[in-house]
């Protein structure tokens, strides 16, 4: 390899930048923000342009205009391009192509009054917060050095270069460098100067760098704060009459912060140039007897990792944005953050400090695009000449970050294999801060770490794991090791579409082993990039929708939010899944357990309510005295005995634990938990002959007519009920697979979505064996198969109607598999098709939102209504979606209140509810929401079961208790119609 290599393929670090420090928000030295519109021109390579552009008499009064932070990408020059992965040019570190599309960017200023001009180098700060991936940057002509590690910030020293007005800020970008390979995070490639760029003002005296040290002795309530500073001042903390030099120590009762207590102590260090402001949390992380401790207490991670992302700006994320994000964290139960897979915005920190959350803060590195060789040949994590970049970063994020008390973790990145350069960078965060365990999940002999970490484990592995009997690994001694560390997931239940399922299984695990610390979902938020189709209609693209000749499609969309953070069902069921306080009854007790699960907080903030209901309405409901109990603590409460005379009917006991007062991050009166169970245990059922039923007749024009339904006597399917047409209703297996059926990454003969499809069960036809009418039923037989295939569903429609009730009718369907089916079916139910103008549904069963059979903890039975166009899931890529659990009964209406009924037949359990206006086969076929047009027909499906959702788009698949099996099954409904009353 040459050793003249140009900047932006040289391995090693940037040049010209100071030493890295601690980030503030703010001092009494002024600074002047360089965020703005700037002058900018793309060359499409790195070479297509010389460097004059640098000299301040340049013309770029042609030039287009950019603002920053951006990515250019983003505002019509290129295109985003988006890898999981795989690195989207030929891998031959650190080479890149000679396409190397290359910004450059220009901006003109003048310094503020009372700004010196042509001082000492230092007396003025450049810096940037992130510029991906590659920078060269030039001032008034100088070049100041060379900028790499695309989101980790750098200072440059400009005082003596600058003047009082004309001020010329000159910066070279490219998309690709050695920097690239050491930054394939699963995420776009937006290049660009995407964060801010700020002028900083350091007068004679100010604060070169400050490192605050504190702990907490939960024994003695007893904190100790040390403050070392740069040069040296004094730090005072007026709450606890503090007034020290800095470097001095001392001991006083403080309150501790935690993530639920997130106590900050406003102070200020001082120095003879600069006043900064601090805010000090007092907290000690350790591990003890195999646990991650803090404040000699467990904690459990409810978490999630976040990518920065905004649908419209990519990485350039604003601080509402941010705020936003926290807040809706806060507000779902979620009480922890990774930061995947690099260090965000430094503003972000400092809001999971003031609002409360634990952090595990990640190296800006990944190289999992050599996982495609053997032995992760050719890996920068273990080849010395890239070791020294490894280090600047390790150290650029652990003195920015250094005084977060919300950060417990440092990781030293993601997917990058093993090797001698993370050996190093774990050395010397070690060295540099004792006070934090440090993480990293790809090397599973734990020999670098304070933490065993996995991905995507199993159930069962994650039980064995948190027994302390996983399997080994190699060494026996760093077996060992391994399993007297604490162990967290950090990454798992897939969110990609609908899903995740499976959440509560994992969640019983964290909480019955003390070795099992929580996880982290993968992930926040759909990375879908905001796009408009031809006409207008606003949708969400992914990978491929660019152009790309390399991507992974919309496996970048995989959040527990929608690209424009609306929230999806999977964040509704993770917040029941994972909620502080659980609320739990038996059916018939009268009693409710009422269990503390948080670590640290008794349950004085929140007050309880509680609610008797009967079909869904409440007949009795008020306050419920809970005491204050202490974290861990449980206390069973005897519930009152309510006036429910006369109220027949289903009753439900239901407890709300609500915010007892405003909180920063939600109002009083915000659900935390709650919980909801039958008041009387399931009577049994009573089978008795039944009423008269009437008898089908034969009427003219190929008609069978039983009560309120009107027949096609040679199909036996039903046209009419009473003056509504119908189409149906008949045996459905099909759904419109979803990401997690799909499972691109898994082994073919693991996919559901293959297997379904490869059997045809998204083409199955239907023949009609007998339509049978007798004296008081119609009875028709089919046979449900796929073709090519001996595989069949013989299914038996039962239609009767009620004597003494001739506006109803009965449907009992018995399905019987014949031959031997091996492969679980998508669904099993009916579907019918009725008029478009049936646009308002309302039930009585689970809800609001959608659920699945395993993420169903979030559906509550009640009454609910909804129109049929928000019944629907917008997932980015269109899927199976929508379903309501547990339905006992469905109303269709018009606006006029007229419409159609359905309930479950008698004897037969709950149904599965969905409604839409486009068909299964249509949905399937969707890549995009603007795909899907809806129809002049509303399509029903009323189904006996759901196969399970799992999270095997990048995890394990569904539960085996949540496959739906091809078995026989008896299933009915009961169809009526609606006067408008």
């Amino acid at each position: 390899m040459s050793t003249d290599l140009p900047y932006y393929l040289d391995p090693a670090p940037g040049t010209g930048a100071l030493p890295p420090r601690a980030w503030y928000a703010g001092s009494d030295a002024a600074r002047l923000s360089l965020n703005g519109s700037w002058h900018f021109r793309l060359s499409p390579t790195a070479t297509a342009q010389d460097e004059s552009f640098a000299r301040p008499e340049f013309d770029d009064s042609r030039w287009d205009r950019l603002p920053v932070p951006a990515h250019w990408a983003l505002h019509g020059h290129g295109a985003p391009a988006y890898t999981n992965h795989l690195y989207p040019f030929p891998v031959e570190p650190p080479y890149v192509p000679t396409e190397n599309p290359t910004g450059d960017h220009r901006i003109t200023f003048a310094l503020p009054e009372g700004w010196q001009a042509g001082g000492a180098p230092a007396s003025v700060l450049l810096r940037f917060e992130g510029i991906e991936s590659c920078a060269k940057i030039w001032l008034n002509g100088e070049e100041l050095g060379v900028f790499k590690g695309s989101r980790l910030p750098a200072e440059y020293p400009v005082g003596a270069l600058l003047r009082p007005e004309g001020n010329v800020l000159a910066v070279r970008v490219h998309q690709w460098s050695s920097g690239s390979y050491l930054e394939d995070q699963d995420q776009w490639w937006l290049p660009g100067i995407f964060r801010d760029v700020t002028l900083l003002h350091r007068p004679d005296g100010s604060v070169a760098d400050y490192f605050v040290h504190t702990g907490f002795d939960h024994r003695t309530g007893e904190g100790t704060l040390r403050v070392d500073a740069e040069p040296g001042g004094r730090v005072t903390v007026p709450e606890l009459g503090v007034d020290i030099a800095t470097g001095e120590s001392l001991t006083l009762p403080v309150e501790p912060w935690t993530a639920e207590t997130p106590r900050l102590y406003d102070a200020e260090l001082a120095t003879e140039g600069e006043r900064i402001p601090l805010r000090i949390g007092f907290r000690t992380v350790l591990i003890e007897d195999g646990v991650l401790k803090v404040n000699g207490r467990r904690i459990l991670f409810r978490g999630v990792n976040r990518h920065e992302f905004h649908p419209e700006h990519g990485r350039a994320v604003d601080l509402d944005t941010m705020r936003t994000d926290l807040l809706l964290m806060k507000r779902h139960n979620i009480n922890a953050v990774r930061t995947s897979h690099y260090p965000p915005h430094p503003a972000f920190l400092s809001l999971c400090d003031e609002l409360g959350l634990w952090v595990v803060d990640e190296c800006d590195l990944e190289t999992h695009g050599f996982v495609e060789f053997e032995g992760w040949k050719g890996n920068p994590a273990d080849d010395d000449r890239w070791t020294p970049a490894l280090l600047d970063r390790a150290a650029r994020m652990v003195e920015r970050d250094k005084n977060h008390p919300s950060i417990v973790i440092w990781s030293l990145g993601n997917e990058c294999g093993t090797g001698r350069g993370l050996s190093a960078m774990a050395n010397w965060i070690r060295e540099r801060d004792p006070s934090r365990p440090i993480h990293y999940e790809g090397d599973l002999s734990c020999a670098d770490t304070d933490l065993y970490s996995r991905m995507y484990a199993d159930h069962a592995e994650v039980e064995l794991i948190g027994r302390r009997e996983e399997l080994p690994w190699g060494d026996p001694e760093l077996d060992a090791k391994r399993r007297s560390l604490p162990f967290i997931l950090c990454e798992y239940a897939h969110a990609m579409g609908n899903g995740p399922g499976g959440l509560g299984e994992y969640q019983r695990l964290f909480e019955t082993y003390q070795r099992l610390q929580g996880g982290f979902v993968w992930e926040w938020i759909d990375h879908g990039i905001a796009r408009r189709t031809a006409d207008g209609t606003p949708y969400f693209a992914y990978g491929g929708d660019f152009g790309e000749e390399l991507h992974d499609g919309n496996f970048v969309c995989d959040g527990l939010v929608f690209p424009d953070r609306t929230v999806s069902p999977g964040l509704i069921e993770y917040k029941k899944v994972v909620e502080p306080v659980r609320i739990e009854g038996e059916p018939g007790s009268g009693t409710v357990r009422i269990t503390n699960s948080h670590d640290f907080t008794d349950l004085s903030h929140l007050a309880f309510t509680w609610v008797y209901e009967v079909d869904g309405h409440a007949v009795a409901q008020d306050a419920l005295a809970v005491p204050p109990l202490a974290a861990g603590e449980s206390a069973e409460l005897k519930l009152p005995v309510p006036d429910a005379a006369g109220q027949d009917g289903e009753a439900f006991w239901q407890v709300r634990a609500v915010l007892r007062e405003d909180t920063p991050w939600a109002e009083a009166g915000h659900e935390v938990s709650w919980g909801q169970w039958p008041a009387a245990t399931a009577p049994a059922a009573v089978h008795d002959s039944g009423p008269a039923l009437l008898a089908p007749r034969a009427g003219e024009g190929g008609v069978v007519v039983l009560g309120p339904g009107t027949f096609d006597a040679a199909t036996g399917e039903l046209k009419y009920l009473e003056g509504f047409q119908v189409a149906g209703p008949r045996l459905d297996v099909w759904r419109a697979p979803t990401d997690n059926d799909e499972a691109a990454l898994s082994v073919p003969e693991t996919r559901d979505a293959l297997a379904w499809r490869t059997l045809g069960l998204h083409r199955m036809r239907h023949r009609i064996a007998s339509v049978v009418l007798t004296e008081d039923a119609l009875t028709v037989t089919t046979r449900v198969a796929p073709a090519a295939s001996d595989l069949g569903l013989r299914t038996v429609y039962r239609w009767t109607a009620d004597a003494a009730d001739g506006g109803r009718l009965h449907l009992a369907v018995e399905v019987t598999p014949e031959g031997d089916w091996k492969v679980p079916l998508p669904r099993l139910g009916v579907r019918l098709g009725v008029c478009g103008t049936l646009g308002s549904a309302e039930w009585y069963g689970g809800g609001p939102g959608e659920a699945y059979p395993d993420t169903r903890a979030a559906s509550r039975i009640g009454l609910h209504a909804s129109t049929v166009d928000a019944l629907q899931t917008p997932y980015v890529r269109p899927q199976e979606n929508g379903a309501r659990a547990d339905v006992r009964w469905v109303r269709l209406r018009r606006a006029d209140g007229t419409g159609i009924a359905v309930r479950q037949g008698e004897g037969s359990p709950a149904f599965w509810f969905t409604a839409r206006r486009w068909t299964t086969e249509q949905l399937d076929a969707a890549d995009h929401t603007p795909d899907l047009t809806p129809g002049e027909v509303v399509w029903v499906n009323l189904d006996h079961g759901q196969h399970g959702i799992g999270s095997q788009s990048c995890g394990p698949g569904s539960l085996p208790q949540y496959r739906l099996a091809a078995a026989e099954a008896s299933f009915g409904f009961t169809f009526s119609t609606l006067d408008g009353r």
